[in-house]
């Protein structure tokens, strides 16, 4: 744990106590943390050439201008009131900056007391969220909960065979229709769900680029029809209670228009951010924190069925600037 990360922030959630997790999130990072470990390893003084300096680095690392400009402004009062001077002192004041804007993004899923409880999937094509699917699964099951899958992608071919050999993997039931709608087979697994008392249904969505506007309006429909399966009550809300949007952590800046579009149709609760085990730079997420604050649930670094986790935000500006562990 960071000292001075837990000293200034003692609302941030504890950080994970899985080393090895933290290794390759940092390694999956290392593009970014490398780029500032160098910057403030140099030593010097702390002046407008370093200020231009980094804010270059987090500009080409995908955190935006408009998140870029809110760091850099926080960092230069930091620096002023805490009479810092040295170059190596601004990477632990850039650590303190970044948690503040990340750690209001580190809200948990919470599975409410109404049974099932539906958690809706979507995103553009490409971005795993099939593969999300079987791991959040696993996840869910390692707390105690029951899961049911509805293979609600009904364009792609393979993304039902793929959906079963998830719940395969799990020993979890897959509701899937050799055709017809989304909409139908999600309506279905809710359904069954209620009468094998299931914990949780997840439910899968096509892929559609947020340009297509009838297929956005398309899934507009499928959460309408999910509502009907489960209706409002005095017991609980309409299903889904949950929309999770999966964002494919190298799409960069792309992400957030992503984000606003899926938002103003769905009403997202919740992003599962994908793939930081690559080339991803990392930066997204204080973009999301600046102009879309929507919290981030879970971030993936691998393709196994442990390789999504809760987002904990002390845990990511720890790998992001290549930070060692106290």
């Amino acid at each position: 744990m960071f000292s001075f990360l837990k000293k200034d922030n003692p609302a941030t959630p504890a950080t994970s106590t899985d080393g090895g997790w933290i290794a390759r999130l940092k390694s999956g990072l290392a593009r970014t943390g490398n780029q500032i470990s160098d910057l403030f390893s140099r030593g010097g003084k702390i002046d407008e050439d370093l200020y231009e300096e980094l804010e270059t680095i987090l500009i080409t690392a995908d955190v935006g201008m408009p998140a870029t400009n809110a760091l850099l402004a926080d960092l230069r009062h930091r620096v002023k009131e805490q009479r810092l001077t040295e170059a190596p002192e601004l990477r632990q004041a850039l650590a303190e900056c970044l948690l503040k804007q990340l750690a209001p993004l580190a809200r948990p899923l919470e599975i409410g007391q109404h049974r099932p409880f539906v958690i809706m999937i979507c995103g553009v094509n490409g971005v795993g969220k099939t593969t999300s699917i079987g791991k959040l699964a696993k996840y869910l099951q390692s707390q105690g909960l029951s899961v049911l899958l509805a293979a609600g992608d009904t364009f792609r071919a393979a993304a039902r065979e793929q959906l079963q050999a998830w719940g395969e993997r799990n020993n979890v039931t897959v509701i899937s229709q050799e055709s017809g709608d989304s909409a139908a087979v999600i309506f279905d697994a809710v359904n069954a769900a209620r009468a094998r008392k299931i914990d949780v249904v997840i439910a899968d969505t096509a892929g559609r680029l947020t340009t297509q506007a009838h297929l956005m309006e398309e899934i507009k429909k499928v959460r309408r029809v999910v509502a009907k399966a489960m209706p409002e009550s005095a017991e609980s809300p309409a299903a889904p209670h949950e929309v999770l949007l999966v964002l494919d952590a190298n799409t960069g800046q792309n992400a957030l228009s992503q984000v606003k579009a899926f938002d103003d149709a769905l009403g997202v609760t919740g992003l599962i951010l994908t793939k930081l085990d690559g080339t991803a730079k990392g930066g997204v997420i204080a973009a999301i924190a600046k102009t879309h604050p929507i919290p981030v649930r879970f971030i993936g670094v691998g393709e196994g069925l442990d390789d999504l986790r809760p987002f904990v935000a002390e845990d990511f500006v720890t790998a992001l600037l290549g930070l060692e562990r106290a």
